[in-house]
């Protein structure tokens, strides 16, 4: 993968590229016995099932695709009382694992608060598993608030939000 000093750049609606970030990490905390989602669904075909091409960016630096997330415009199973407009929902944000420790998840992040500004939305919300405290962190550090936590399909999680109107 290329070096850190090269600017990252951002693609929107490339699933193909999205799955394989995506499927790299999923692929790589499996192995290290921490999994994160089963890699045979994160497939471009598995994903496009609920999170349709347009929702993907992807992240390049140096020609390769090192980072990916989703961003929905609604989000019933785990946002079901949020009225229309309010937030744009992450999703399966994932830093290709030879480019992990070097920030990238806070790019990721800021890009898609960009994103969530940009389409009026006074929100950004996600939502992870309760048991991934490093996750957890990732979150908080960036300045997400826990909200609430339930079980949604049979998996404890804790939702954040951000407002984005910050400077």
């Amino acid at each position: 993968m290329p070096g850190m000093t090269e600017l990252v750049t951002f693609t929107r609606g490339d699933i193909q590229a999205a799955a394989a970030v995506v499927g790299a990490t999923a692929r790589h905390q499996e192995a290290l016995g921490r999994t994160l989602w089963p890699p045979d669904s994160v497939t471009p075909e598995r994903l496009a099932r609920h999170y349709p091409a347009p929702s993907w960016h992807v992240a390049w630096r140096g020609g390769a695709a090192v980072g990916a997330f989703s961003l929905l415009e609604s989000d019933p199973p785990f946002w079901p009382d949020d009225p229309p407009g309010e937030a744009l929902y992450l999703h399966k944000l994932a830093v290709h694992p030879a480019c992990q420790g070097q920030g990238l998840a806070h790019t990721l992040l800021e890009h898609a608060v960009q994103v969530t500004r940009a389409a009026g939305r006074p929100w950004l919300k996600l939502d992870t598993a309760a048991s991934r405290p490093a996750l957890r962190g990732l979150y908080e550090t960036f300045g997400f608030e826990p909200v609430d936590e339930r079980e949604v399909f049979g998996f404890q999680v804790v939702l954040y939000r951000l407002p984005v109107n910050r400077a």
